[in-house]
């Protein structure tokens, strides 16, 4: 394996732009930020238009500023409503290395394209490709970098549990890639498990953003609160309501010419108070998009539409 300097943030992202996009009632039943289309009143056809505009408007906002991005169009066949969400099923890291994932949902496993692997290994070293998708037989879940908070330089992952995420997967994967696992619950405020990890935290190079209100258990928040203490990032603390309008899906990258950005949606921007945008705005630049449908429908925003490569270039 290729031992390099160990970098947190990337300015290459893999994004699939969809085909199929739409409301999936299987992944509903876990996932509480999805709402029905007979709630709304849109049409099928409505939906996957506005889904695809919001894509291509979030795509070019990326690459205005700098941000390499390799789109891949969806496939025709099968139908994949979630695809546009391609970091759950696969992840690429530093060391050359490719990790696909194990899906809760039966209707998502058919995200996982080993083309779109082939297609990044042409101008990028892979040296390996770990599937974790097997466990899928014995009904135990990890959904990449959904499931998983990596902290890639200091090597920690940080996981909040649920049906998605399973500690004996989470496991293989420490060991896999020489990680150490931080785990936690945490819930919404219904009291359900948070589904991804990702939705209540994001994790830049110097600083958190988190929903520390859904973490009950005070042990497992001060156990996080030490983490993020000797590892020094600033706690950005957002509120409930805040993590319901994906304050918590942020990501950071950085631009080919070393501008870093923290990646939102507008609607998480718009729930930001102007102490919390003053806080991130010292670490990193804020760049949001609108992407209302796919929030909407998917139950998903801005950083489970960015698959980062972190893959070394050819």
């Amino acid at each position: 394996m290729i031992q390099l300097n160990k970098v947190q943030i990337t300015d290459h992202l893999m994004m699939i732009r969809p085909k199929h996009f739409g409301y999936n009632a299987e992944t509903a039943k876990s996932n509480a930020f999805q709402t029905e289309p007979e709630k709304t009143g849109e049409s099928s056809e409505t939906i996957r238009e506005k889904a695809v505009a919001e894509f291509d408007n979030f795509v070019n906002l990326l690459r205005e500023k700098g941000i390499r991005v390799t789109v891949v169009e969806d496939q025709n066949d099968p139908v994949t409503p979630d695809a546009v969400f391609p970091n759950n099923w696969v992840s690429f890291h530093q060391n050359g290395t490719a990790v696909t994932y194990p899906m809760q949902s039966e209707s998502r496993r058919f995200e996982r394209n080993e083309t779109i692997i082939d297609q990044l290994a042409e101008k990028n070293e892979i040296h390996a490709v770990f599937n974790l998708d097997t466990y899928e037989d014995k009904g135990l879940f990890l959904e990449g970098t959904g499931s998983m908070i990596l902290d890639r330089v200091n090597s920690i992952v940080y996981a909040c549990l649920s049906p998605r995420t399973d500690l004996k997967v989470l496991e293989v994967f420490c060991k896999l890639l020489n990680y150490r696992k931080v785990v936690f619950h945490a819930v919404d405020s219904g009291r359900q498990p948070i589904y991804h990890t990702n939705v209540m935290m994001a994790l830049g190079k110097s600083f958190v953003v988190i929903c520390l209100e859904s973490v009950l258990d005070a042990k497992e928040r001060d156990t996080l609160k030490k983490y993020f203490f000797d590892t020094k990032k600033e706690v950005i603390n957002i509120t409930l309501d805040q993590m319901n309008a994906f304050a918590g899906n942020m990501l950071q990258v950085k631009s080919t010419g070393n501008v870093s950005y923290v990646v939102m949606s507008s609607q998480a921007y718009d729930s930001l108070r102007p102490d919390q945008i003053r806080h991130l705005e010292r670490h990193t630049q804020i760049l949001h998009a609108p992407i209302p449908t796919i929030e909407t429908y998917g139950g998903g925003s801005v950083r489970c539409m960015m698959a980062e490569v972190f893959l070394p270039e050819k």
